[in-house]
């Protein structure tokens, strides 16, 4: 019981900072759950802690992974609303699937490995090798996600709830760039 009180001022913190900040809210929250994915993908790898895949994923979450997110889930309510759309759930998640996640899985692409440093040749390249697998993966593995985001979670939550499964996402595709990376040594 005594960690129970730290831990509910600790949500009615962050949810009152997610109702008065949205934005900052989420960009915070998302750079600190795309670290930890970056980190925690790294040690389960047994590898050592490398600083630019970690500090990819933080600036990455900082400036475009709450507030992209936060922006799309609101023109999506506009466009398929509750109350005036037929099959309301359904067409949010033909539309989230089919035109935003390709494109977004493409902009975290190309984003991360710009934050990394790479060039936009070398980031192209890594881009056009992984893309592919990752969106099949994306389609396959997060489409239950989504539509429990989108059925169930309110629309204020639902870029925390897909930060949560976005650990597990963002060491997913950390673990794939450092695959693609070992490749691409291994071939120098």
């Amino acid at each position: 019981m005594a960690l129970s009180k730290p831990i509910m001022n600790l949500v009615a913190s962050y949810l009152q900072n997610l109702y008065l900040h949205p934005i900052k809210t989420k960009a915070i929250t998302s750079c600190v759950v795309g670290s930890a994915g970056s980190i925690a993908s790294q040690l389960v790898a047994g590898q050592s802690l490398r600083l630019d895949p970690v500090l990819a994923f933080g600036l990455y979450g900082l400036t475009f992974g709450g507030t992209i997110p936060h922006y799309f889930y609101e023109i999506l309510e506009r466009m398929f609303p509750e109350e005036s759309v037929a099959f309301p759930l359904a067409k949010k998640l033909l539309f989230e699937r089919a035109i935003f996640a390709p494109i977004m899985q493409a902009f975290s692409l190309y984003t991360l490995s710009r934050f990394e440093g790479k060039n936009h040749k070398a980031a192209l390249k890594q881009l056009f090798a992984l893309y592919f697998s990752v969106l099949e993966a994306n389609w396959k593995w997060l489409t239950l996600f989504q539509i429990i985001n989108l059925a169930f979670v309110p629309p204020m939550l639902r870029v925390l709830f897909m930060n949560l499964v976005g650990f597990g996402w963002a060491m997913f595709i950390a673990t794939k760039r450092r695959e693609q990376n070992q490749k691409k040594n291994a071939k120098d």
